[in-house]
């Protein structure tokens, strides 16, 4: 357990992750969220930096409707930008934090993942899956 207390997020975040932009249309989300079983994810500009994130919770915002509005076409619903359903400041962590920062974090806030950012740049994601992984990493170092 030790090693893990060494271990930053850069150390198991996953670098790059697949992204989209704010214009992107809801049914491009639903797609990538069907292929991959992500938490989230992140909205970018051209440069690569951060400016949201959608997560399947998020996507369900694109189907609330109130009693006096027109209900539209499950179509036109899915045409909608990306950017109507995202949220904006996302809470984000550095590559330089501790896991056992985040792991408090990540418990204390109840979300499953975090974009990784360097100022403004995206630079990776890291999910409770990648904490996971780094527990079960550190204790098998240390069993016989």
């Amino acid at each position: 357990m030790y090693e893990f207390l060494q271990y930053q997020v850069r150390d198991v975040m996953t670098p790059s992750p697949v992204t989209t932009k704010p214009g992107a249309p809801v049914r491009e989300l639903e797609a990538i969220f069907e292929q991959h079983d992500f938490n989230g994810i992140p909205m970018i500009d051209e440069d690569g930096n951060l400016l949201g994130m959608v997560t399947k919770f998020d996507l369900l915002k694109a189907f609330i409707f109130r009693p006096s509005s027109i209900i539209p076409h499950y179509d036109e619903i899915m045409e909608q930008p990306a950017e109507r359903v995202m949220t904006r400041e996302p809470v984000t962590v550095s590559p330089e934090l501790p896991l056992s920062r985040l792991l408090e974090k990540l418990v204390e806030m109840r979300i499953k993942s975090f974009p990784v950012v360097e100022g403004e740049r995206l630079v990776g994601i890291i999910a409770r899956e990648d904490i996971l992984k780094a527990l079960r990493r550190a204790t098998g170092r240390h069993q016989t």
